[in-house]
C-alpha cells in the first residue's frame, strides 16, 4: 500500500470514478506519483485517474481494462502551470504545440496583457476554438487595444466622453465573449495619455459583468508609488480583484524597499481591496526603448542621464532589436558607445530618437531590478509566478520563467518550500484569475497536469540562447492528453478556451 494523504474528496472521486468508467474514452492512470495537489499542502504518494479530460479519482488505485498507465518513477506530479502573465499566444499559428511553454509545465496562459489584445476578442476565441493548440487560453480585453481602434492617431490626449463611450461599447462586447477583464499597459502608447477617470469608467464597465482589472502600473520607477496608488484606488472604487503585473522595483533609489510596496497592499487587503500580484523570476525586463522616456522628450539630455544613473546603466542596457540598424542588435549601451566611440548618454539619445516610434520595434532587455527585492515579493502570501514571456521571445522568460523559479529559488536558495512555490504557479494562479476547475489536483477538475523532477528542475535560457529548454519537466498534459514528453511536443493540440465564470 502506498501512503495516501486524503485532504481531498475522497467520497466525490469514488462516485465519479464509477460514472467516468461507463464513459468513452479508455482514460490514463498516472501511478507511483509523489503528488503536490496545489494547494500547498503537503505532498503524499498516490495515482490518478483521468477520464475525459478530466481528474476522477486519486487514491491508491488499480488500473483497469484498456487503460492507459503512466508510471510516474516517484516523481514530483503537479497541476499544470497557469501563467497569468503570459505573451506566448503570438506565434501560436507557427507552432501550435507552443514549445516553450509545454516545455515549462505551463498548460494556460491569459493573454490579453499590458493593455493589448485582439479587438473583437471573440475573433480569437472563436480562432482557437475552430483549430485549438497545445494549451488553454484566457484573455483579458486591453484597454490599449480599444483606445487604438477608438481614437486611432489622435491618441495623444485624454479622450472625450463620447470617445469613453465608444471604448466602453467595445469592452462590454469583449466582456460578453467571456473576458476575465480589463488589462492596462499605462506606460505604452496610447494608454499612458489616459486620464485616471477614464481608466476608471472603463474598470467599472468590466466590474460590472464580474470582471478583474490587471495592469502594467503607469510606473515602475519614478512614479512607482502614486501608480500602485492607482491601481488600489481602482480596487477600491469598483469592488473588483486588481492584481500588479510583474510586479517591480525598477529603479535604484527605490532598492530595498520592497516592504514598503507590500505595506501597501497589505493595507489596502486589510480595507477590503481585492489586491495581488505576480512577478517572473528574473531581475532584467524586456520592453520597447521609448519606455525610458514616460514623457517621451527623447531629446532631453538631463533624462537620458537620469536614465543611465537610476534605472539602469550602459552595460546593463542591450538592444535586441533595433530596424533602423540591425547590426546593433545584442550590443549594449557600453558596447555601442566604445565601438562609435561617443559617450552613452549621447548614444542612447541617438538610438530612441533613430526608432522614436514604437512600431519601429527598438526593442530593451534592461536590468533594473535587485533580487532581494524581488525574492520579498515572490514570498508575499498573495503573489503568484508568471513568466511575461513569449514564444521565440527575446527574453530568456519565455521559455525558463517556471523551471527557473522551482530551481533557483526553490532548490537552489531555499527561497520557499516547493509545495509553496507551486502553489503560487497552480491553485494561487487559478483564484487570482477567477478559474475554479484549473490549477489543483482533484476530483472534478480538469486534468492539466505536470510531471517534473525537483531535483533537476532549472532553466536553460540565457540572454544568448534564449529559447533552450529547461531540463526536468518530463511530461505535460493539457485536458488528460499528453503535449509534451521527452523534450518534444507530442502534436496533440488540446487546449481550450476558458472563459470568466462569473456572471455574464
Amino acid at each position: 500500500m502506498k501512503t495516501i494523504h486524503l485532504g481531498i474528496a475522497v467520497a466525490a472521486s469514488f462516485l465519479m470514478q464509477m460514472a467516468a468508467l461507463g464513459s468513452s474514452g479508455k482514460g490514463m492512470l498516472i501511478e507511483n506519483a509523489l503528488i503536490a495537489d496545489g494547494t500547498g499542502a503537503d505532498m503524499f504518494n498516490g495515482d490518478v485517474r483521468v477520464r475525459d479530460g478530466q481528474i476522477i479519482a486519486i487514491g491508491d488505485l488499480a488500473g483497469q481494462p484498456g487503460e492507459q498507465i503512466v508510471d510516474a518513477g516517484g516523481k514530483v506530479l503537479a497541476p499544470g502551470f497557469i501563467d497569468t502573465h503570459s505573451h506566448h499566444e503570438g506565434g501560436l499559428a507557427e507552432d501550435p504545440g507552443a514549445l516553450e511553454a509545454v516545455s515549462q509545465g505551463i498548460t494556460t496562459i491569459v493573454t490579453g496583457q499590458d493593455g493589448g489584445s485582439e479587438i473583437p476578442l471573440s475573433r480569437m476565441f472563436a480562432a482557437y476554438t475552430a483549430r485549438p493548440v497545445a494549451i488553454n487560453i484566457a484573455s483579458y480585453s486591453g484597454h490599449n487595444s480599444i483606445r487604438g481602434a477608438v481614437m486611432g492617431e489622435d491618441y495623444k490626449r485624454e479622450a472625450t466622453p463620447d470617445e469613453i463611450a465608444k471604448m466602453r461599447a467595445l469592452l462590454a462586447e469583449d466582456m460578453r465573449a467571456g473576458a476575465l477583464g480589463l488589462s492596462t499597459g499605462l506606460e505604452y502608447d496610447p494608454g499612458i495619455y489616459s486620464s485616471h477617470d477614464e481608466v476608471l469608467t472603463l474598470a467599472r464597465e468590466a466590474a460590472a459583468s464580474g470582471g478583474r482589472y490587471i495592469s502594467h502600473i503607469r510606473s515602475e520607477d519614478r512614479d512607482l508609488w502614486s501608480s500602485v496608488d492607482e491601481l488600489i484606488r481602482i480596487g477600491r472604487e469598483t469592488g473588483m480583484p486588481v492584481q500588479v503585473s510583474h510586479a517591480k522595483l525598477a529603479m535604484t533609489d527605490w532598492w530595498g524597499q520592497a516592504g514598503k510596496f507590500i505595506g501597501k497592499l497589505d493595507r489596502a487587503r486589510a480595507d477590503g481591496v481585492n489586491v495581488t500580484l505576480d512577478i517572473y523570476p528574473y531581475d532584467y525586463w524586456h520592453s520597447g526603448l521609448s519606455v525610458l522616456w514616460p514623457e517621451r522628450n527623447f531629446d532631453n539630455r538631463p533624462v537620458a542621464e537620469f536614465i543611465l544613473a537610476h534605472l539602469t546603466t550602459p552595460t546593463n542596457l542591450r538592444l535586441v532589436s533595433f530596424p533602423p540598424e540591425p547590426l546593433l542588435a545584442g550590443k549594449t549601451i557600453a558596447d555601442i558607445a566604445k565601438q562609435q566611440a561617443r559617450d552613452p548618454v549621447t548614444v542612447l539619445m541617438d538610438l530612441v530618437q533613430r526608432a522614436a516610434d514604437e512600431a519601429k520595434g527598438a526593442r530593451i532587455l534592461s536590468t533594473s531590478m535587485d533580487e532581494r527585492d524581488m525574492i520579498e515579493l515572490m514570498k508575499w502570501p498573495y503573489a503568484n509566478f508568471c513568466s511575461d514571456g513569449a514564444l521565440k521571445g527575446s527574453h530568456p522568460r519565455g521559455a525558463g520563467a517556471f523551471p527557473r523559479a522551482l530551481g533557483r529559488y526553490v532548490r537552489d536558495l531555499n527561497v520557499m518550500p516547493l509545495t509553496h512555490a507551486i502553489y503560487k504557479m497552480t491553485g494561487l494562479s487559478a483564484r487570482n484569475m477567477g478559474i475554479s476547475d484549473r490549477g489543483i489536483i482533484r476530483p472534478g477538475a480538469r486534468a492539466d497536469l505536470v510531471l517534473f523532477d525537483p531535483a533537476t528542475v532549472k532553466d536553460n535560457a540565457t540572454v544568448e540562447h534564449n529559447t533552450a529548454l529547461a531540463s526536468g519537466i518530463l511530461k505535460t498534459w493539457v485536458n488528460g492528453e499528453l503535449v509534451y514528453s521527452g523534450g518534444k511536443a507530442t502534436g496533440a493540440h488540446p487546449g481550450q478556451i476558458i472563459r470568466r465564470e462569473s456572471r455574464q
